[in-house]
């Protein structure tokens, strides 16, 4: 029997746990996928759209993945002169409390760089996304080469040249 002093230290003590991982379910992952101009490519981009069901912001401060050498968190801007600039970001991107961050076409995006293997349409690809609160959630990305830009403005990545891009690191 346990005294009625200690029962209240035992119910936090084993609430605790649960407390400190319900984080861990204020993010969601939306419509992800990957794009890659060719079979032959050797960089591609994923897009999503995360949301934040939390009190408080989250920053997704990294990416990883097996598929490719280098995985980063990249945006484009333009650099004033009509050429987009590809940027790596390092600091990640916040995604606000009761609110949503995309990762879309011709903005933020996640860059796989130096691919390991070619990738076709219904590939699946582990990814594993890094918040500094929520942690780490791995999403299993589909390739999807069909998928075309949505009206609210994205820009078609898989069609953007290098030549007429510069990538800053």
């Amino acid at each position: 029997m346990v005294p009625k002093f200690m029962m209240g230290a035992m119910i936090a003590a084993l609430t605790l746990p649960a407390l400190t991982t319900a984080s861990f379910a204020d993010i969601a992952v939306a419509s992800p996928y990957i794009r890659v101009s060719t079979s032959m490519s050797k960089s591609g981009a994923a897009f999503m759209q995360i949301e934040n069901t939390g009190d408080m912001p989250d920053q997704l401060i990294d990416v990883r993945s097996d598929v490719a050498q280098r995985v980063e968190l990249h945006t484009h801007k333009d650099d004033g002169n009509g050429m987009m600039t590809m940027t790596h970001v390092p600091q990640g991107f916040t995604i606000p409390a009761h609110g949503h961050h995309a990762l879309a076409r011709g903005g933020d995006h996640v860059m796989f760089l130096g691919l390991n293997r070619s990738l076709a349409q219904g590939d699946i690809v582990p990814v594993t996304l890094r918040f500094e609160h929520a942690g780490e959630i791995t999403v299993d990305i589909p390739v999807d080469l069909t998928r075309t830009p949505n009206s609210d403005g994205e820009m078609d990545h898989g069609a953007m040249t290098h030549d007429k891009m510069k990538t800053s690191h």
